[in-house]
């Protein structure tokens, strides 16, 4: 695995993922940090920069202008390696499976030479310290970057997980994730375990609104993200990309649960 230092980070420090090519949600986040002083090296991204909404190119380009850190995740580590799939880890023949074809695919002819060499780059664990605790961030799981983890799993999941995460790093105090698009705060046996959530996506709750984490004053909180819808939904329209993610962001339901373990579903009644 690639590692990388971010060294002591004093203040605030804002952690989101998912941006998902989603621009008006990546200018929102940053926003976001600008209005709260937040400094942009104390602003950290989980990965998947592209993926299901409609401006892949732009959002490289606003993520890379704004100087935050950033672990790559499975979306631009199979498109670093020009992969024909995008590794998100959704089984084969689900309605998640299917419907990533054509964002993949969209993404893959929309991004140059320099983009793609810029994901290369990309390391697979960024650690920091702030307020005297080392944190990790990593993109889903440490041994497959695109493991879905929740909130509900064991603590074993989150113990071993701890296990191969130290083997590269050292010790840290706490880790934070991403990949699955619900945030979380769990505390664990080994210690704290953030899911920063994602801002491309709603998190399946019926709220357009999107989520990011911040640490602040030593503690974690996760944050809600409002941002110009409309505008995204046009541009995956302008895209001519599948109409279940567009209906996503308007709905705050995903068109799926596929990935969901059971006891993190929604009724059915309730997400239409």
């Amino acid at each position: 695995m690639k590692h990388c230092e971010l060294g002591e980070l004093n203040g605030d420090v804002l952690l989101f993922g998912g941006p998902y090519s989603n621009l008006q949600a990546c200018k929102a986040v940053f926003a976001f940090a600008s209005a709260a002083k937040i400094a942009r090296d104390h602003v950290i991204c989980t990965g998947d920069v592209v993926a299901y909404c409609g401006a892949p190119a732009a959002s490289v380009a606003a993520i890379r202008a704004s100087g935050c850190a950033v672990v790559a995740g499975n979306c631009e580590i199979q498109l670093a390696q020009n992969a024909d799939n995008c590794g998100c880890g959704f089984e084969e023949g689900t309605a998640c499976d299917r419907l990533s074809v054509a964002w993949y695919t969209f993404a893959q002819s929309k991004l140059d030479a320099e983009a793609i060499g810029w994901m290369k780059t990309l390391p697979d664990v960024a650690t920091f310290t702030h307020h005297e605790k080392r944190y990790a961030v990593i993109h889903g799981g440490v041994r497959d970057v695109a493991q879905f983890i929740w909130e509900t799993d064991e603590d074993a999941v989150f113990s071993s997980e701890w296990d191969a995460l130290e083997r590269v790093t050292g010790p840290v105090d706490a880790v934070v994730a991403g990949h699955s698009g619900l945030p979380f705060i769990r505390q664990t046996s080994r210690g704290a375990w953030l899911n920063a959530g994602v801002i491309g996506m709603p998190p399946h709750d019926g709220s357009t609104q999107t989520r990011f984490a911040r640490l602040t004053g030593g503690k974690m909180q996760i944050e809600m993200l409002e941002y110009d819808v409309s505008g995204a939904v046009r541009d995956m329209d302008v895209a001519g990309l599948p109409a279940d993610y567009r209906e996503a962001l308007k709905s705050g339901y995903w068109p799926s649960e596929d990935v969901l373990p059971d006891d993190l579903r929604v009724a059915v009644s309730e997400s239409g």
